[in-house]
């Protein structure tokens, strides 16, 4: 065993400007253990011993996060942990297990009143150690706390990116295909002989049909009645088509009628490849466009996810539509939403000014109440999630609710405190609502929550200016 003196102690960096007899008091006073490699110094909930002075070797921390243990880091020789001058914590949150064996003094927590009334430069440097400690833990908090949200939006973000990233593989390779048939289409396109006028009145009344595209809200009863009417006039003009050529006009709203129109312009013996023509060109329109679609769906959620982060911006205050962060963060969890079926409700003050806000920072807040409110409804299979903005004389007001179950009365004065989850086992932290209210008290705003059964609302407000 090390022996424990003030030279020694001299050598920890929290220490070096404590006076030698105030040190040896502090020996005096503290007992020396050691530990075997493995060994528990504290568990989740036991009562807090003391100050601990890590002597040799070294002690690891763990912490229950979504239900299993997570390592947070070591203590080291020449490190202080434990309860330190002022803490109000009464039992461990962690687990501290020795790693190798390692020798720790401890200093009983019954003395800390002693040590705090007697020994000024002792306290003050054990003092300094708690606020590095409570620093370095809310930088540690704040940031799995991010990495827990960025999970919770994954799922969702890679199912939205996948639908109309396949869309666009599977209709690029169609289009290829469908271009790779064309010679049989462009032979016979050549061999045609019409005159100018005709010409140009078919692909005049074409391309403008094309451009002014109708839409074809039809029930699948209605569309087969008119794909079944236009094959039987095409049989009746005694025409050779594709067979999807019908389902494809009918797509783009012709009607008999129109059909009737073009053939008035083409010459009987050359309406089987001018239409087999106008199916081409609707069958590579329409795969365009839907590539088209698909890759502006991928352009604004990537846009949604670059906005949502403020990935772009420093960490600053600045000035920002406040309602721009909620709606990305809808789009973050629209997978969610559908999900569960979810009607949105937007109640936005559209004359709210610019807030003066980290923007990053503000929608985590708003990624955790709105993924709490709809965990809140999952169960019920659908729900209404209200959100709502507004302006209270120099303030912002941002409200979100449910119609879920409603927060027990004899929980919600728990609600914000660390570690603290009703979720089930692996899918709450107990951080998310710590966390918001740490970012709105960073805002020098106000988080509050009125709940009942059937409906729950937290209100958070803050200044507009900053």
């Amino acid at each position: 065993m090390v022996e424990c003196t003030p030279a020694l102690f001299k050598t920890f960096e929290a220490l070096t400007e404590v006076p030698e007899e105030q040190l040896q008091w502090l020996i005096d006073q503290s007992d020396c253990n050691d530990y075997a490699d493995g060994e528990f110094l504290a568990e989740p909930g036991s009562p807090i011993s003391g100050t601990w002075f890590v002597i040799s070797g070294k002690v690891r921390l763990y912490l229950p996060i979504g239900g299993v243990k997570r390592e947070i880091g070591d203590i080291k020789t020449g490190e202080i942990s434990g309860y330190l001058p002022y803490s109000r914590a009464k039992t461990g949150t962690g687990y501290i297990v020795a790693i190798g064996p390692a020798q720790v003094m401890i200093f009983p927590k019954d003395k800390m009143d002693t040590m705090i009334r007697t020994q000024f430069e002792l306290t003050q440097a054990l003092v300094h150690v708690m606020t590095n400690r409570v620093r370095s833990f809310t930088t540690l908090q704040q940031q799995n706390e991010k990495m827990l949200a960025l999970g919770k939006l994954s799922a969702g973000l890679t199912h939205e990116l996948n639908n109309p990233a396949s869309a666009i593989v599977r209709d690029s390779e169609s289009l290829l295909k469908h271009l790779q048939m064309e010679p049989h289409s462009f032979k016979s396109m050549i061999a045609i002989r019409m005159e100018p006028e005709q010409v140009d009145a078919v692909t005049d009344e074409f391309f403008r049909f094309l451009t002014q595209r109708k839409e074809t809200n039809l029930t699948i009863r209605e569309r087969a009645d008119k794909e079944e009417e236009l094959t039987d006039l095409f049989d009746e003009l005694e025409m050779f088509y594709d067979p999807e050529l019908p389902e494809n006009f009918v797509e783009f709203g012709f009607e008999p009628k129109d059909i009737l129109a073009f053939k008035d312009h083409i010459p009987h013996q050359f309406l089987s490849p001018v239409f087999n023509w106008m199916n081409t060109l609707l069958v590579t329109d329409r795969m365009v466009q839907d590539i088209g679609e698909s890759a502006r769906r991928i352009a604004t959620l990537v846009n949604s996810v670059k906005t949502y982060t403020h990935m772009d911006q420093g960490q600053e205050k600045q000035y920002a539509d406040i309602r721009i962060g909620i709606k990305n963060t809808f789009q973050m969890l629209i997978y969610k939403i559908k999900k569960g079926n979810i009607t949105v409700v937007k109640e936005f003050d559209e004359t709210l000014p610019p807030v003066k806000a980290q923007i990053g920072e503000l929608n985590q807040v708003w990624t955790n109440l709105i993924d709490n409110a709809l965990d809140a409804m999952e169960p019920n299979g659908k729900g209404t999630l209200t959100i709502k903005t507004e302006r209270d004389k120099e303030f912002v007001q941002v409200t979100i609710g449910d119609d879920g179950p409603g927060i027990p009365d004899e929980i919600r004065s728990r609600i914000f405190d660390p570690f603290f989850t009703t979720k089930e086992m692996g899918k709450g932290t107990g951080m998310g609502l710590e966390v918001v209210q740490r970012i709105v008290n960073q805002h020098n705003g106000s988080i509050k929550v009125n709940s009942e059964p059937g409906h729950t609302e937290f209100i958070v407000c803050f200044p507009i200016n900053g």
